[in-house]
């Protein structure tokens, strides 16, 4: 996209001036502004497709220039830019719409595929705020469409049960898109990501003050999701204090910061989302019986990819021509001994893996035609899960140790490909632990010392 707007709002001429001329390098057209008030200026006066802005300026903060954007509806994506970086900064400039966060110096090749991506997906999605629909017509899927309405017209609590990338966030977003919070906010938290006492702090806000780093006041999620839905996802992930916590925020519909001394009304649609039994974690006393039937109000479950293999085509088509738009390549088609491919593998990932695996297949391939060949070798050479009963010891014998070894490097190496290169995710599915996943790999020259 050579002929992208860029503004630049940063009180630092030296930095202006850089950027300005490595921008103008790649043939982007630059705006500056030194401040927030003339960032808030630029944003009105010159339309920019992306801003990338400092987080402390003179007359405020970044977050103030773009707050302002989301305030009026100005999709523009941010990039947070500062040479003071804390983990609570990056998690208000997240929290507050920012695309990606860098840190002071930064990379200059990094910026440049930051800025690439970011762009690409702006012109391929013009409106990021539509909810967008589930692809697919089997039953399973069908039923759930069917559902939405119906359970949009309330405002009881939702929980939504599915395995990991099954789509249980886009699912809550269609319940608040068709509900009557559509017009307000949708604010989402994953409450297995952040410490106990920092969700504290997203959830139910805190006052400047009540703990290092607390310069502000911070209304926190429910107040802030005000007349729209707030998400919880990963809600089964919920420590025991923070699980009383939630419960009487519920009974009362009222939150009081961290910190502060007196309680704050909210009216929010609640939904919740766990690819955790939560009725299970409840019979052996993880998880507060009263908090679940709580959130058990109306219950949606999302079937894993492998019960919806007549969805598989449609959604492996879709996400071919959405990857290529994103790409800007031309239109690539998947032949039929592909598909069949795909509807023959077990997809432990569900749709997130599927659509991991065609981005990397789409990028990767240099003709029209995706053939079979042309996917990851682990989903050619898969039928189901492997069965390792029906192993036969050849007569001559084996070197066990060998085969275990060549058994693990391929698995590992799978579970790489499954979780996107994300070690951790890939020693869960091996159920190692982290260290162990480390080792093995390093060993086996899966990964390097220095990844």
């Amino acid at each position: 996209m050579s002929s992208a707007k860029i503004l630049v709002v940063d009180d630092e001429k030296s930095i202006r001036e850089f950027l300005t001329i490595l921008l103008q390098q790649e043939q982007y057209d630059v705006v500056t502004a030194a401040s927030v008030q003339e960032g808030i200026d630029a944003l009105a006066s010159n339309h920019p497709d992306l801003v990338m802005c400092d987080l402390k300026l003179p007359d405020g903060t970044g977050l103030e220039v773009l707050q302002h954007a989301r305030e009026h509806h100005i999709a523009t994506p941010f990039i947070i830019i500062t040479a003071h970086t804390t983990p609570q900064h990056a998690l208000e400039a997240l929290r507050a719409g920012a695309a990606e966060y860098l840190s002071k110096p930064f990379n200059v090749d990094d910026l440049k595929t930051i800025l690439n991506k970011l762009l690409a997906a702006s012109e391929a999605d013009p409106n990021p705020f539509e909810v967008p629909e589930f692809i697919g017509s089997s039953a399973p899927i069908q039923r759930i469409l069917d559902t939405i309405p119906r359970v949009a017209s309330t405002p009881s609590t939702v929980l939504i049960t599915g395995e990991s990338g099954t789509g249980k966030e886009l699912l809550a977003r269609a319940i608040h898109a068709a509900s009557a919070n559509a017009d307000g906010p949708f604010l989402s938290v994953n409450c297995g990501a952040l410490p106990e006492g920092l969700l504290e702090s997203e959830l139910f806000g805190h006052v400047r003050g009540a703990f290092t780093g607390a310069v502000r006041d911070h209304a926190g999620l429910f107040v802030e999701a005000g007349g729209g839905s707030l998400l919880l996802d990963e809600v089964g992930e919920l420590t025991q204090p923070m699980q009383a916590k939630l419960l009487r925020v519920l009974q009362e519909r009222r939150v009081r910061p961290v910190g502060g001394t007196r309680e704050i009304e909210f009216d929010v649609r609640l939904l919740a989302a766990t690819n955790r039994d939560l009725q299970a974690d409840v019979e052996e006393g993880r998880f507060r019986e009263d908090l679940f039937y709580r959130l058990n109000v109306l219950h949606l479950h999302l079937p894993p990819l492998s019960q919806r293999a007549d969805d598989l085509p449609e959604l492996a088509r879709h996400f071919v021509q959405r990857t290529c738009a994103r790409f800007g390549i031309e239109d690539k088609r998947l032949t039929p001994d592909a598909v069949r491919v795909l509807q023959a593998y077990s997809w432990p990932g569900n749709v997130r893996e599927l659509e991991n695996i065609i981005e990397r297949t789409v990028a990767m391939e240099t003709s029209e035609l995706i053939s079979s060949g042309s996917l990851p070798e682990h989903l050619r050479g898969t039928r189901g899960p492997v069965i390792f009963d029906h192993m036969v010891l050849p007569e001559e014998g084996i070197d066990l140790e060998e085969h275990l070894s060549s058994v693990r490097a391929s698995l590992m190496r799978q579970a790489l490909e499954v979780s996107g290169g994300q070690q951790k995710k890939a020693a869960e599915l091996l159920r190692l632990s982290y260290r162990a996943f480390r080792y093995h790999a390093e060993k086996l020259g899966l990964v390097r010392d220095d990844d």
